[in-house]
């Protein structure tokens, strides 16, 4: 690992609380293996693996704080549910507080929770990883989704994507619009 990701993981291991910095290493390492499977840059997936949940951990004040600051929208169901903020607020801090340049890896980053239609290798190689780190452990078909992302990216996302709809159909208020209309995007894919 190169200096600027070993210094990031100690920067990670002082912003999160110990659950968070084991998924986001769980992440990190995940999506490293998934990079090397499906040829993408192995620093870009490590960065974003390693920064995905960077804006996790501040109380939803300081996120709506930080959001007003950067000038950062969100939609009514993401103030409604704080918990998708992490995810454009982590973006935003990956380029202006952890010095990240590259756009996919901010992409990466804000996708992961929702993801969304057309994503990149490794937009799909996060928002997998997600999903799928050593940790995790209580999705019903996580071994078949564990073998499917090794294998094709797409089929991947479309699996995690239907049983996350499954999950939230209980609660369709708290489904963002953006998880149903990537899941109809790679359903036609």
């Amino acid at each position: 690992m190169n200096d600027k990701i070993l210094e990031l993981q100690r920067k990670m291991k002082k912003k999160l609380d110990v659950y968070r910095y084991e998924h986001t290493l769980g992440v990190m390492y995940t999506s490293a293996a998934l990079a090397m499977r499906h040829e993408v840059n192995l620093d870009d997936a490590l960065v974003a693996g390693l920064l995905h949940d960077c804006a996790k951990c501040y109380s939803d004040d300081k996120k709506f704080e930080l959001c007003d600051k950067y000038h950062i929208s969100l939609t009514d169901i993401e103030k409604k549910n704080t918990a998708l903020i992490h995810a454009k607020l982590g973006a935003v801090l990956a380029k202006e507080k952890y010095g990240v340049e590259s756009d996919d890896v901010c992409r990466a980053i804000e996708t992961h929770t929702t993801g969304s239609p057309e994503m990149s290798p490794l937009q799909q190689i996060v928002f997998i990883a997600d999903y799928i780190e050593p940790h995790r452990d209580r999705a019903g078909r996580l071994d078949k989704i564990r073998y499917a992302a090794f294998e094709d990216l797409d089929l991947a996302c479309r699996m995690i994507l239907s049983d996350t709809l499954t999950y939230l159909s209980d609660s369709p208020k708290t489904i963002d619009p953006m998880t149903k209309e990537t899941f109809d995007y790679y359903v036609k894919e």
